[in-house]
């Protein structure tokens, strides 16, 4: 029965047998008594042969193919950034090169975990790194606290590198008075307003 259909889905598919305004197509299978089959389109088997009538409805046609609407693009946000160089923003020093000294002493300092910044002081003070603790069987343990105090190794940034680290140290200023949370916005104008001050009356600012 399964070879039946294939052969009566194969014959639908053929240009010659196929009726596009058609609701449905008649299909004969022939048997001759020599034992030929043949299959007909429509047309009864001619006499003496055994004949299987099968009516098979023609498939609804396809819609029309619409293409989907583009999607409109929408605009991206503008986002404000803070400047390159909060130096460049300043307003020019008054202050004549002769006058200018070179700025404080400035220090990279490394931190245990490979991690390095800038600061103002040579013995930052040392902190306390938490610990993972376990139990008794030896698991991780989230309830218990422990910590190690440790002290960053800081070393002095050469002279003639000196005004690109403090810089760089203002930029660093900008960004956290920029973005920093609303608690700390005075506190972190202050500390722009110093950085900048010094920055622009050394010999830095030249």
């Amino acid at each position: 029965m399964r070879g039946w259909l294939l052969v009566l889905l194969s014959a639908l598919a053929l240009p010659s047998l196929a009726r596009t305004h058609a609701s449905s197509v008649v299909i004969y299978r022939c048997t001759a008594a020599s034992g030929d089959v043949t299959l007909q389109n429509d047309a009864a088997c001619p006499k003496g042969s055994r004949q299987q009538r099968q009516v098979i409805e023609s498939p609804p046609p396809m819609p029309a193919y619409r293409p989907a609407p583009m999607p409109v693009a929408m605009p991206e946000p503008v986002v404000e950034r803070a400047p390159a160089d909060a130096a460049a923003t300043d307003a020019p020093s008054t202050i004549a090169d002769k006058d200018r000294l070179p700025p404080p002493a400035l220090y990279q300092c490394n931190t245990y975990d490979n991690d390095s910044y800038l600061s103002e002081t040579a013995t930052p003070e040392p902190r306390c790194v938490r610990l993972n603790t376990v139990d008794l069987q030896g698991s991780a343990n989230d309830a218990g606290v422990a910590c190690q105090m440790v002290t960053d190794q800081c070393q002095r940034v050469a002279d003639e590198g000196a005004c690109k680290a403090w810089k760089q140290r203002l930029r660093e200023v900008q960004s956290a008075a920029t973005f920093a949370r609303s608690d700390d916005v005075a506190a972190n104008k202050l500390e722009l307003e110093r950085v900048r001050k010094i920055v622009r009356e050394s010999t830095c600012g030249k």
